[in-house]
């Protein structure tokens, strides 16, 4: 029996302003949807994805909040977020999602997939 292949996709854009995050979060999903093993790392400005209590309205957005809840039910193995850049952007586990786990870029952590997707 193969190894089941594993896809990171990196989403290192702000969450609102450009739609490659978007349609990154797309593939992911749809990835996940086929039986696929999925995870999703976020770093640099794209950590601001994972913020709780998103108030996109104001600037005439819907929040990325849902669309991110709705990830286990497509069956993303994994939320990331890398801890650096979330100390940068002064967020903390209190204030991120639930979900997502904190985690230290590293050649590591990306050896683990077989093939990694840059959003943008």
């Amino acid at each position: 029996m193969s190894t089941p292949k594993r896809t990171l996709i990196i989403i290192d854009q702000a969450p609102y302003g450009s739609f490659e995050g978007r349609e990154a979060l797309d593939m992911a999903f749809s990835l996940a949807a086929f039986d696929q093993t999925v995870s999703i790392l976020f770093s640099g400005p794209g950590v601001n994805w994972l913020r709780k209590g998103q108030l996109a309205a104001d600037i005439h957005q819907k929040s990325v909040e849902k669309n991110l809840a709705a990830a286990p039910i497509f069956g993303v193995q994994a939320l990331l977020a890398n801890a650096a850049d979330c100390e940068l952007f002064n967020l903390t586990q209190d204030n991120l999602l639930e979900q997502v786990e904190l985690v230290k870029l590293t050649p590591e952590l990306t050896g683990q997939f077989n093939h990694i997707t840059f959003a943008g």
